[in-house]
C-alpha cells in the first residue's frame, strides 16, 4: 500500500521546520528506529534549507514542494525548488582539507549520509532531491548486503 502526501511552502525558515517536523512524524508512522527518524528528519531539514536559500534564495514569490510518500519497503521523501537549478558534480568535496574548516557546504554530504538514497535532478529551473530510507523487509536485505 502506498501513501503520499504533497505540500507546496513558502521560501522561509518557518516552512524548513515545519517539513522537518512532519518527516519525522512519517518516519515513525513508517516504522522506522527513534535514531532512524532523526536521520530522515536532519537530512528533510537540510534539503529544505538547500530548497530555501540556495535554490530559491529567499525569494517571496518563489515557493517549494515537499512530498512524503511510503511504500510497503520505503520512505521517499522529493523536495523541488524553483531556483536556477544544481549540477552535483559541482559541489566541492567538503572532506578536502581546503574546506575542511569552512562554515556551510556540508548538507548534500550529511544527506547522503543519513539516506539510503539520494537522486538530485535539475528540473530546468529548480532542483528536485528525492530522499529515500528503505524500511521493513527491504532495510534488513540491505542491511545483509553491507555486511
Amino acid at each position: 500500500m502506498t501513501n503520499r502526501v504533497s505540500y507546496t511552502l513558502e521560501s522561509t525558515l518557518e516552512s524548513v521546520n515545519q517539513v522537518e517536523q512532519k518527516a519525522s512524524e512519517v518516519a515513525a508512522r513508517a516504522g522506522l528506529a527513534e535514531d532512524e527518524q532523526y536521520q530522515v528528519a536532519m537530512a528533510v531539514r537540510e534539503a529544505a534549507v538547500n530548497a530555501v536559500l540556495h535554490g530559491n534564495a529567499y525569494d517571496p514569490r518563489k515557493r517549494f514542494m515537499v512530498a512524503y510518500e511510503t511504500t510497503s519497503d520505503a520512505l521517499v521523501i522529493t523536495i523541488t525548488d524553483q531556483g536556477k537549478g544544481l549540477d552535483p558534480g559541482s559541489l566541492p568535496d567538503c572532506l578536502a582539507p581546503e574546506n575542511l574548516m569552512k562554515g556551510s557546504g556540508r548538507g548534500i554530504f550529511l544527506i547522503r549520509a543519513f539516506m539510503d538514497e539520494v537522486k538530485i535532478r535539475n528540473t530546468n529551473p529548480g532542483t528536485e532531491i528525492t530522499l529515500i530510507k528503505h524500511t521493513g523487509r527491504s532495510a534488513a536485505k540491505a542491511k545483509e548486503e553491507t555486511q
